[in-house]
C-alpha cells in the first residue's frame, strides 16, 4: 500500500483521502472472513456442478435454478472480497477443492445443497459473534445482510424440498416438479 511521510508520521490513503495509519479489520476477523470467501467461492462452484448433472439429466428449470444460484453465490464472494480490500486487509480468491458431481437424484441435489446453505448459515452466524464479541460493529454491521440473505436461502430451499417431497418418487411427476422449480426461482 503506498504511504506519505507527513509530520514525520506515516500515513495512507484511505476512501476520504490520506489519513492516520488505523488497522481497520482485526486480523481474526479477517482471516474469518477469508473462510467465508473460500466458502461462498466453494458454494458457487458446487451449484455449477449441480446445473451442470441437471441439464445432463434433463431438469431444465432445476439447471436454470442452479446456475442462478451459482452467480448469487459468486456475487457473495465478491461482496466479501470487497469489503475486507476496503477495510484495511486483502480478499484473497481461495483454490477450490472439486465438487460432488453426480447425485442419485433430484431431491439428493437439493437436500445437499439445503445442507449446505444450513452450514453456511452457522457460519454466517459465527461469523456475527465474533464480531460483536471483539466489537467490531462496522463488521457486524455489514454482516447482517447475509444474516437476511442466509434466513431466504434457506426457506427457497425449503419450499423446493417440500415441492419434490409433495410430488414424490413417480418419474412423470418430475416434469411438473422440473417447471414449477423454476418459477420458484423466479419468484424468489
Amino acid at each position: 500500500m503506498k504511504s506519505a511521510q507527513v509530520g514525520g508520521q506515516k500515513i495512507y490513503p484511505t476512501t476520504q483521502g490520506w489519513g492516520e495509519e488505523i488497522e481497520m479489520l482485526i486480523k481474526k476477523i479477517e482471516t474469518a472472513l477469508l473462510d467465508q470467501i473460500s466458502k461462498e467461492a466453494h458454494a458457487s462452484n458446487s451449484y455449477l456442478a449441480m446445473a451442470s448433472w441437471c441439464q445432463v439429466k434433463g431438469f431444465r428449470g432445476a439447471a436454470s435454478f442452479f446456475l442462478t444460484q451459482s452467480e448469487e453465490e459468486r456475487q457473495h464472494m465478491l461482496k466479501l472480497i470487497n469489503f475486507v480490500n476496503e477495510s484495511g486487509g486483502q480478499g484473497i480468491i481461495p483454490a477450490l477443492q472439486e465438487p460432488l458431481a453426480k447425485y442419485k437424484s433430484l431431491v439428493h441435489a437439493f437436500e445437499v445443497a439445503f445442507e449446505h446453505e444450513i452450514a453456511t448459515t452457522k457460519s454466517i452466524h459465527e461469523l456475527v459473534d465474533l464480531t460483536f464479541s471483539s466489537k467490531d460493529y462496522a463488521t457486524f454491521n455489514f454482516l447482517q445482510w447475509y444474516v437476511a440473505e442466509q434466513h431466504e436461502e434457506e426457506s427457497l430451499f425449503r419450499s423446493v424440498l417440500d415441492l419434490i417431497h409433495i410430488a414424490g418418487d413417480e418419474q412423470r411427476n418430475l416434469l411438473i416438479v422440473d417447471n414449477e422449480i423454476a418459477k420458484i426461482r423466479i419468484k424468489a
